[in-house]
């Protein structure tokens, strides 16, 4: 179980309190885990207006089993906590005691990719516990927040749920302007003068990387509005302010992902609009000049015939005028095709 548990702390509004390193319970001989966590219950009774802080990196089941015995968390928000693909949600009741999960994004530079992480987080009267999947959302630099901030100390337990929430989102702002400077050079790329790429694979691999954001902003819209018009009741009035940030950051990256999404639903369309043109030109070209060629075609299948009595067959001159007329036949018809814009 040891192996699981990435950080753990107890806080105060005054401080941090030391705790046994983690690192000795991997020790042998140094007994199960589980009763050292129950002693953190009589640590905080030590100290007043203190909390827990548990933080969990792809735990098992055996390992959530024993954190829910231990914390007395309800199983059903156990099992959204420890799924992977569970979709973000807020589930707290009027102490502010539950779960949020929330879905982690980071953006890789080199390929334009989305990745995406997962961080549920339980808040109780004494305890947080945050339970994390997947390579992104690192929490290292909240816990030096905590600590280096008594202002979010004394909000309790939510102080952590709180920094969670507000990293996540700084996380969503982030990788979507780093989408939206995607778009707007495809974008150039795709209404460029001349341009003959086609672009309908890029639109649709940034289409994909906007449908990330989405799935992890979307299902926040509405917990959002409730932070903006401070409808939370679990969420003290001192606290509001600050979740009511989040909210409207929230909704601005919402507002950016639809903003993008219809973008690139243009995009595509234009280029495909675009591509149409292209080749519809193309054929235009194609056809003219297969008509130019048909002229010395006929006459050279024609004279090409085993007659005798062809015009100008037998006359010195017949060759010269034949080539003259042929050459002035398909003169005319590039000219034509010049002015009506197929050449």
């Amino acid at each position: 179980m040891c192996c699981v548990i990435r950080g753990m702390g107890v806080y105060t509004p005054d401080g941090v309190v030391d705790i046994d390193d983690i690192r000795s319970w991997q020790q042998p001989g140094d007994g199960h885990p589980a009763p050292k966590l129950e002693a953190l219950r009589a640590r905080c009774d030590e100290h007043p207006d203190s909390f827990v802080w548990l933080g969990l990196f792809e735990p098992t089941k055996d390992e959530l089993d024993m954190i829910t015995r231990v914390f007395d968390l309800p199983h059903l928000q156990v099992e959204d906590a420890g799924n992977p693909r569970q979709r973000a949600k807020f589930d707290f009741d009027d102490q502010g005691h539950g779960l949020a999960v929330l879905k982690v994004l980071d953006y890789y530079e080199p390929s334009s990719d989305v990745s995406t992480g997962q961080i549920a987080v339980f808040v109780g009267a004494w305890f947080v516990i945050t339970v994390r999947y997947g390579l992104v959302g690192d929490l290292k630099g909240l816990r030096q927040r905590l600590e280096s901030s008594p202002n979010l100390r004394q909000m309790g337990p939510i102080s952590v749920l709180y920094a969670v929430f507000d990293k996540v989102v700084d996380e969503y702002i982030a990788v979507s302007e780093e989408v939206t400077i995607d778009v707007e050079e495809l974008e150039q790329a795709v209404f460029q003068p001349g341009s003959r790429v086609e672009h309908a694979d890029r639109i649709y691999r940034l289409k994909r990387e906007n449908v990330e954001i989405r799935r992890a902003v979307e299902p926040l819209v509405s917990i959002a509005h409730q932070l903006m018009q401070e409808d939370l009741i679990w969420i003290p009035a001192p606290s509001a302010p600050y979740f009511r940030d989040i909210g409207e950051h929230v909704m601005r990256v919402h507002d950016s992902v639809e903003g993008t999404d219809s973008l690139l639903l243009t995009m595509l369309m234009a280029a495909t609009s675009l591509q149409d043109l292209q080749q519809n030109k193309d054929m235009r070209k194609i056809s003219a000049w297969v008509a130019i060629a048909a002229v010395p075609t006929a006459v050279a299948g024609i004279y090409g015939m085993n007659f005798d009595n062809l015009p100008g067959l037998h006359d010195p001159i017949g060759y010269p005028i034949l080539l003259g007329v042929t050459g002035t036949a398909c003169l005319l018809i590039y000219r034509a095709f010049r002015r009506s814009g197929w050449l």
